[in-house]
Formats: structure tokens, sequence, C-alpha cells
């Protein structure tokens, strides 16, 4: 098939740009990499079966942060796709306070651009959303029938609210325009490629560690997170767009740790001896975030296979080698 990715140069999109490649498929990627990395898919450059172009899918004029960057009216990909994975977007607690508007954009201007491609072209869609659009859940494990507890003018509001409107968009271009969609709930994941000082919990707890840092623990501590390796998340986004689940299905690790379970773990994985330091918790962080994977597991035949140690150990092992660079 022919293939578009957003976002090609981002973690978690270069890693499915890898998946689609091994499965024989021609894939496109685009990316203004704010926070895409070029080096993510600098293996690539020789692969005939993969093309790339730099510009902001989100906006309609050239980029104020790259006047370079081409606008969407001179995004005329000569081919006709049969398949669409919006995965562009800032996506860490970083972003949200220093990208806020791409953050907004890259749910709303940049989801209805890739919509209306799909419109054009007969492709099918896949809208990359997130846990995020269940805030602080006051229902646990999180089922996609949960609506969610989100604080709509919060710091982390830009991104829970981006997401929730882009699934709000994705579902009014099925009912309404017959666009075939899909919404994946991506849980927290990790793995190699991830950004060292994006904020999230896992690179920092891992630079911590190997650099013999004390880890920063936010508040008590005792907030939980469950974490999925990469590659599961990507075969199940996979499994998700070829399936015909075409509501919100949430993709994500249920095994659920403690903030301080993780900071234990990573500090005798990495046999580091500084402890931890606290610090005050962010304003709307959430207090517990773990997925029910029933609807996946049902109708994708879809679980994660990469034991946590097994995942921590290749993360790691990428981390140290990014420090030796």
């Amino acid at each position: 098939m022919k293939i578009l990715v957003t976002g090609a140069a981002g973690f978690v999109p270069s890693h499915l740009v890898d998946l689609l490649l091994s499965q024989g498929h021609d894939v496109w990627g685009v990316d203004n990499f704010i926070t895409g990395n070029p080096k993510n898919i600098e293996h690539l450059k020789n692969n005939s079966n993969f093309r790339f172009e730099c510009f902001d899918v989100s906006s309609a004029i050239p980029s104020f942060y790259n006047s370079d960057l081409p606008t969407v009216e001179s995004w005329e990909f000569k081919v006709k796709f049969d398949r669409i994975y919006h995965m562009a977007s800032p996506a860490s607690p970083i972003d949200y306070v220093e990208l806020p508007f791409e953050t907004l954009n890259a749910g709303s201007k940049a989801t209805e651009v890739c919509l209306n491609r799909c419109v054009e072209d007969g492709a099918r869609f896949l809208l990359a959303s997130t846990s995020e659009v269940y805030g602080d859940p006051i229902v646990h494990p999180q089922v996609e029938s949960y609506w969610g507890n989100v604080n709509p003018i919060g710091p982390r509001s830009v991104y829970d609210e981006a997401k929730r409107y882009a699934e709000a968009l994705t579902m009014a271009y099925q009912r309404y325009k017959n666009v075939d969609t899909r919404i994946v709930r991506i849980f927290n994941t990790y793995g190699p490629r991830m950004r060292p000082n994006d904020g999230r919990v896992m690179p920092a707890f891992i630079n911590q560690a190997i650099n013999k840092q004390p880890l920063t623990i936010f508040g008590s501590g005792q907030q939980t997170r469950s974490f999925c390796y990469v590659s599961d998340l990507v075969r199940g986004i996979n499994l998700l767009m070829e399936s015909s689940v075409n509501t919100p299905c949430n993709i994500g690790n249920p095994h659920e740790l403690t903030m301080l379970e993780l900071a234990d773990y990573i500090n005798k994985f990495t046999h580091n001896e500084a402890g931890f330091v606290f610090k005050a918790l962010p304003q709307d962080d959430p207090t517990q975030r773990k997925p029910d994977i029933t609807l996946a597991k049902n109708r994708l035949n879809w679980e994660p296979s990469v034991s946590f140690e097994e995942g921590v150990l290749k993360t790691v092992e990428w981390f140290r080698e990014l420090e030796n660079n």
C-alpha cells in the first residue's frame, strides 16, 4: 500500500515507519522537526520505498518558526494514498509549555488537513490520540467508554483538548463524510529514540541514573503510570488500522507502577546509588494511569509481549550509547 505518516521523525512514528516498510509498503513521511529528530529516520535515506518532505502540515502559511517550510498548498504528493497515519504532535510536558499553539494546531488544523486528504484519496485514516483524553481519571483502569476528567483551561489543556477535539473531528468525518477512520488512545510508551530532555519520566529517570544523579520525583511518588515498549505499541497501532474497529481503542501496557517503584527499579537496574529528590507535583498531573485493553485483546488479538525488564534494558542501552556519542 501507499501510506502517509505525519510526524515521521518523531519517537513513536519513526518506529511505525520502520514497521510499515518491513511489511513491504511504500511510505511517505512528513515532519517539521520542531520535536522530531532527523536522526530517527537517517537510516532510511537510501530506502527506495521511503520518501520524506519537511513541512508543517498544520499551517496554510509558512510557519513562523521556520519561514522556509513550504505551505500546505504545495503539499502535492503525486500519489493516491491508501492509508494516512496522523501521528504528528508535540507530546511531552515541556512541549505543552514551549509549544502550546503548535500543539493545538497539530490536533486541529493538521487533523483536518489529513482528513480532507482522505476524502480526496478514499484513504483510511488513523488518529494518534492519547490517554490524556481521560485527564486525571476517576475510573480505574481507564476504559474507552469513560469520558474523562479534564481541566479544559489548565497548562496541560493544549494537549488534552487538542486530542479531544481531534477525536471529535475524526468521528464527524466518519459520520458525515464517510471517511474510514480509526482512533488509537496511546498510553505511556518508552524505548529507543525518545528525546532525552523532553520532560517525560522514563527518559528523565534513565538520564539521571546513568549520570549517577538522584532521580527527581514529583509529589509523593505514589502517582502511577503504565509503560508500554514502543515495538508493542506500533504493532498494536498497525493492527488497529487494519481492523474493523472504528471507535477509540486503548493501546498500552496494563503493568502499573508508582513513580517511587519506577525510580527504585531504575536506580537498581543502573546501579545508581544517588537516591531520589522530591519536588512539587505539577498542576493537573494525573494521579493514576492504567489502560483497560479488553477491546484490543478481543478485537485485535493484541497484548504487550515485551517484558518491562527487557524493554528497560534496551532503552538504557540506547541512552548510554547516546551519552557516549
